[in-house]
């Protein structure tokens, strides 16, 4: 079985029921695992620089800190009776076949150790209950299939128990993590954002000058002069956004967006370059410590501007952080206007601006545009939007039907709550895992493939930086276009009409003509 899944071909795979139960592949992704932390990664942490030689001792211990500290953790330990329900709801699995990618399979892969070191039945009879000693081979298993979980939380929504299997992979890292084996892409990206203030390294020249560069650009196309302001002490708005958006596209189109949607509403912000990363990574390694410090960071820039309101970036996981946690990991936020929503999602803020009537928009000008959108795990699963109940999915869908003339849902078993993961998140957007990557992405790019057939859609919209990101990579391997993922914002930008802008002038010279025709 092993050997006929190497031979994944994605545009052929690419084509069939997204949900459909893959042919089982037992070990073909045992040998998949991320470049392991260096020293200096994971010391810039507060872990240790390499695997400790007591390292079991420390890992059954940590596991027991965690177990104290959440009640949850224990409960999803405890609760599994292995039903079967979470069996096909991972991507990995689908895209894999491997049964190690199988839910209940994943998260086995701690119970076993709880039961053995935290269960009577594990101490007395182990072979009675699954419960088996920590060795080097397991250690080997939980860093393999513990990195080959999004932390999308699908599996979740199907449990009857309500298993959230990101809350076990996040326990499994931060055990590792703690005993010297951490994981090279997150945890670099972390130290990063502790002394830089970005995931990037972005330097406060280098980030000044492209926003001066994406100010050009903007006043070129339109004739308006719309600022991206940076460290503005005594604006309205911080927004907070992840750094791709200075970046790459379609990430960068998405801020300029944004940038032309506050510049509209007519209120003041700003950028900071304290806060100059929405994503927190602390979340994928499941250390509190690296997204509280993160997260203060986000706190300090707001009280050091003085600003009254905090809006976040199109960033799935950063949402989540800022909308489940902020507040816990950096409040009480009490020096904001309460208001507005603390914090704020830039969809959010676009969207009241267009039920009041505050934003005009020419629809046509994305006529080249057969839109579908994908529902952000972390957003979808872990967060809201707006007011009511699932405005996480309606607000994203509603800016997007406002500035587009042609949209079309993907099927309803993979969107929404049940939508698919893009299969690059969790900290897994890393080169060296490009095959599981692929594989991951493999039922979002089937059930593209059929609302394309269907509806000849040619482009996908998401709202989170990894998604793009991930989409730009895999798109081509599913004999799509790389530009066929844009950012919702995107969307806006193209359709937006400044005032005093050349297309204002553009459309009220149609209009007239139009009317005199009449």
């Amino acid at each position: 079985m092993a050997a006929e899944q190497s031979k994944f071909d994605p545009v052929a795979d690419g084509r069939g029921d997204p949900l459909e139960m893959p042919r089982l592949a037992c070990g073909a992704m045992a040998a998949s695992k991320p470049y392991v932390a260096t020293p200096a990664h994971q010391q810039a942490l507060g872990f240790p620089g390499e695997l400790v030689e007591d390292w079991q001792d420390k890992a059954i211990a940590r596991l027991g800190e965690l177990l104290e500290e959440s009640r949850s953790l224990r409960v999803y330990l405890d609760a599994c009776v292995r039903c079967g329900a979470c069996t096909d709801k991972c991507h990995y699995f689908l895209g894999t076949g491997d049964p190690n990618n199988m839910p209940v399979a994943r998260q086995n892969l701690l119970r076993k150790i709880y039961r053995r070191y935290f269960t009577l039945s594990g101490k007395l009879f182990p072979w009675l209950v699954g419960a088996e000693d920590l060795t080097k081979d397991v250690l080997e298993e939980w860093y393999s299939y513990f990195h080959q979980c999004s932390q999308c939380r699908r599996c979740s929504v199907f449990c009857p128990y309500g298993v959230d299997t990101a809350e076990i992979s996040m326990a499994a890292r931060d055990i590792m993590d703690s005993i010297g084996l951490g994981q090279k892409y997150s945890n670099e990206i972390i130290g990063k954002v502790f002394n830089i203030g970005n995931n990037l390294g972005l330097q406060p020249k280098a980030l000044k000058a492209t926003l001066a560069g994406l100010e050009e650009d903007i006043e070129e196309e339109t004739g308006v002069p719309v600022r991206l302001p940076l460290d503005e002490k005594g604006a309205t708005i911080l927004l907070v956004t992840p750094s791709a958006d200075f970046f790459a596209s379609p990430h960068m189109e998405g801020l300029i967006g944004y940038a032309k949607v506050l510049h509209e509403s007519g209120v003041s912000w700003t950028l900071s370059t304290q806060a100059s990363e929405a994503a927190n990574f602390g979340m994928f390694v499941g250390s509190q410590d690296a997204m509280q410090k993160i997260a203060l960071r986000i706190r300090k820039a707001a009280q050091d501007l003085g600003v009254k309101r905090i809006v976040f970036g199109e960033c799935g996981h950063a949402w989540r952080v800022a909308y489940s946690f902020l507040d816990t990991l950096a409040g009480p936020f009490d020096f904001l206007d309460r208001n507005y929503p603390v914090p704020q999602h830039i969809c959010e803020f676009t969207h009241d601006l267009i039920q009041q009537g505050k934003l005009r928009f020419d629809k046509s000008k994305n006529d080249e545009f057969r839109l579908t959108f994908h529902d952000s795990c972390n957003v979808a699963r872990a967060s809201r939007m707006g007011r009511e109940p699932g405005g996480q999915f309606e607000i994203p869908r509603a800016v997007l039907r406002a500035v587009c003339n042609h949209f079309f849902d993907m099927a309803p078993d993979t969107i929404r709550e049940s939508t698919l993961c893009c299969g690059g998140g969790g900290g897994l957007l890393t080169d060296e895992l490009m095959d599981l990557r692929l594989k991951g992405a493999m039922p979002r790019m089937r059930a593209l493939r059929e609302v394309a057939e269907e509806h000849g859609v040619t482009h996908m919209a998401a709202i989170c930086a990894i998604c793009k990101a991930q989409f730009s990579k895999v798109l081509p391997q599913y004999g799509f276009e790389m530009d066929a993922i844009v950012s919702v914002h995107q969307m806006v930008s193209n359709a937006l009409v400044l005032t005093g802008s050349r297309q204002e002038a553009e459309l009220d010279g149609k209009a007239e003509v139009a009317l005199q025709e009449a």
